[in-house]
């Protein structure tokens, strides 16, 4: 009888906190658009224009568990020619290093958020999980990464995005 108890127990435990877990990813379904974003170093050093002036960003999150992420460089220069194949070079390799896109499956425990990357204009994102811990207060989202390189050093990104309506 002290067995069917605990496994009860156990099992209500198990399907409260799959439920919590549910709810707490469904608050964060629907399109949202970037506000801000920052990075820091570890010795405290802020960039608040990690992304240029007027940074662009949408941010999508389905009921299914998927997610799609695209931001651009505020201030983007447009391709000198409509064909971005023949487009320069040097053109091509700003347009590039100017603009991110990823996109898959994404899971929430608590705060933390690991994205499982399926397709990425970072070929070297493929098939990885990326982490993000998340933030909400009413329809702001705030997602932080842990310290990763960029420029050859180390920096936590900050990203403020705004629920669209």
């Amino acid at each position: 009888m002290m067995q069917r108890v605990r496994r009860l127990a156990v099992t209500f435990v198990f399907v409260f906190a799959f439920i919590g877990n549910v709810k707490a990813q469904d608050k964060l379904v629907g399109t949202w658009k970037l506000v801000s974003a920052s990075s820091s170093t570890e010795t405290g050093v802020t960039n608040k224009s990690v992304y240029g002036p007027n940074p662009t960003g949408i941010l999508t999150f389905t009921p299914d568990g998927r997610m799609m992420t695209i931001i651009a460089m505020g201030e983007r220069k447009p391709l000198s020619v409509a064909d971005r194949v023949t487009a320069p070079i040097e053109e091509r390799a700003e347009a590039f290093s100017t603009f991110i896109a990823y996109a898959g499956r994404y899971s929430l425990v608590g705060d933390k958020e690991t994205l499982h990357i399926d397709v990425s204009s970072l070929q070297n994102w493929v098939g990885t999980d990326q982490t993000r811990f998340v933030s909400l207060l009413g329809d702001q989202l705030t997602l932080r990464t842990p310290p990763m390189p960029r420029g050859g050093v180390l920096q936590t990104f900050e990203l403020v995005w705004e629920r669209l309506k």
